[in-house]
């Protein structure tokens, strides 16, 4: 039975960063166990490659949720990554810190020491902002992030225009001292090459002698001895094995496998554990509850002129900028079709920003998952504006539905079950519309094909039946290990140790407190930089 001092049990966007903090000074032997293969593989490192990896099994889960009855009793799709970097190798890669808010809120919540000012120095430690120094961001950190504003399409700049036409100020830098306001989108790739948790953080760690990653690596249960944490069974490739932690095992599995490794190891809900023929060895009420998630919506145009449809549906179009990519390492292949946005308040009176705004030069009819690439857009020329309520106050549930440990679990998001969250997704939706209206960009539309002009922005009961029927996630799950004091409402303390148990923290997603304002990748990454370096301060 091979022996560790720390095991990480997932290489995803914060299982990769733990790796690398904990393997640096040579004095601790680490094991890294991931579930999925390699991402050296041209769709992951080329950026809009991962329009390919949406639906690829190779690389992604591809969960599903139950039928939500608030989106018309619709299935909601999951991808999530099953591949060295996990969601950092297939996301589209948008960057963004969140509103200094939400971090006032995890503090708030009982969690001394996650602030914004106490998270600010690790979200300059993980990055390289490529544009140089500037106010608050990092130079010389392993993720590459850059802005995209040379590359974009010029219809981004004309919706720039129509934000600020509508009463949105720009912000040069949304990451920055302003993060309010509209901007061109930075992400975490460089010259031509996504800039992922893997490519960043461990392929450089791999060389170290005392840093192990096994790859198609299924972690089916902890091992819990006189309540401490000391090890995980795991199956590969057909063959069950074991692993021992002499000093801690450290779930990073994402939000939805890092609760369900748990509750297949007996720490969870009893009724559930018991219901599933688990051992019950440590009741926690809270693991897999307080799912979170942003919710979407798109609002899909023809444009009267040329889009990223132009060039990327032709056949020699899409060559053409194919062989560009290889050749020069540029061009729309070499950047995300969300390429403008922003974080605004939809209203006045409101004390934070509460919409995320996406504008991309690309248009397409939502994929039947496995049956259209999103790489393969509408024949004729047409864009998409997008938004997301930055903060829902919905919350669901992630639950094993089966004794099996690598089953699919169920995933009760329960969207719209707060009745704020719908209100926030009407000002959103007019807020596209007044946009749209705006003469910066709406000299451009043709029409708008969904949902439609005949949809009226007054018609509430109309716009909420478009929303049940078009809106879907958005890919931001977290909140299923919470982070907070030992109440029965939490599962981890704010220096991410499980309560009630040794030996065993939980540094994902899944211990965020509240779901931070826009994408979570950098949060995320950030979360598990600040969670090694408590590790090493707890080892002294």
């Amino acid at each position: 039975m091979a022996e560790y001092d720390f095991i990480i049990i997932g290489a995803g966007s914060a299982g990769c960063v733990l790796a690398d903090q904990l393997s640096a000074s040579g004095r601790y032997k680490v094991l890294l166990l991931e579930a999925g293969g390699s991402d050296r593989r041209f769709m992951i490192r080329m950026p809009i490659g991962y329009g390919h990896s949406f639906w690829n099994p190779k690389v992604n889960w591809r969960f599903m949720t139950g039928p939500q009855e608030a989106l018309a009793g619709r299935e909601s799709y999951w991808p999530r990554g099953k591949v060295l970097g996990g969601s950092s190798s297939i996301n589209a890669m948008v960057w963004v810190r969140g509103q200094d808010n939400d971090f006032e809120d995890w503090r708030a919540h009982g969690n001394p020491g996650w602030g914004p000012e106490d998270v600010a120095p690790h979200f300059e430690a993980i990055e390289t902002f490529t544009r140089g120094a500037e106010p608050g961001r990092g130079t010389k950190g392993p993720v590459r992030v850059s802005d995209m504003a040379r590359g974009v399409h010029p219809l981004s700049h004309d919706w720039l225009s129509a934000a600020e036409q509508a009463g949105f100020a720009r912000t040069p830098d949304y990451n920055g001292e302003n993060r309010e306001g509209v901007s061109i989108y930075q992400i975490s790739a460089d010259k031509g090459q996504r800039s992922s948790s893997a490519t960043a953080f461990l392929h450089p760690a791999m060389k170290r002698a005392n840093l192990r990653v096994e790859t198609h690596a299924f972690a089916h249960r902890l091992l819990i001895e006189e309540g401490r944490a000391v090890g995980v069974e795991y199956r590969q490739h057909g063959q069950m094995k074991t692993a021992r932690a002499r000093a801690e095992v450290v779930l990073a599995a994402g939000a939805v496998l890092s609760p369900v490794l748990l509750q297949h190891s007996g720490i969870g809900p009893g009724a559930l554990l018991q219901a599933q023929g688990k051992t019950v060895l440590h009741h926690m009420p809270a693991v897999g509850e307080n799912l979170q998630d942003h919710l979407g919506i798109d609002y899909l145009f023809r444009s009267r002129v040329p889009t990223l449809n132009s060039q990327l549906r032709p056949w020699l179009g899409r060559m053409m900028l194919g062989l560009r990519y290889v050749l020069r390492r540029d061009g729309p292949l070499s950047l995300s079709v969300n390429q403008a946005g922003g974080f605004v308040r939809s209203r006045e009176g409101l004390s934070r920003v509460d919409q995320q705004l996406y504008f991309s030069p690309v248009s397409y009819s939502k994929p039947t998952p496995g049956k259209r690439r999103l790489t393969l857009p509408d024949p004729f020329p047409g864009f998409f504006i997008g938004v997301q309520p930055c903060r829902p106050e919905s919350r669901g549930r992630i639950a094993i539905a089966s004794p099996d440990p690598e089953a699919a679990p169920l995933i009760e998001p329960n969207y719209f079950s707060h009745p704020r969250d719908m209100e926030e997704m009407l000002d959103a939706v007019r807020l596209i519309r007044h946009i749209s209206r705006q003469p910066a960009i709406a000299r451009y539309i043709e029409t708008e094909m969904a949902p439609g002009a005949a949809l009226e922005d007054h018609d509430t009961e109309a716009l909420i039946a478009d929303i049940r029927a078009r809106s879907g996630s958005v890919f931001h799950a977290c909140g299923t290990c919470r982070m907070g004091p030992d109440d029965g409402a939490n599962v981890v303390d704010h220096r991410l140790r499980l309560h009630g148990l040794r030996g065993l923290r939980v540094a994902d997603a899944s211990a965020f407190p509240n779901v931070t304002s826009g994408n979570i990748n950098a949060p995320v990454i950030m979360l598990a930089h600040r969670a090694a370096q408590m590790i090493l301060e707890d080892q002294g």
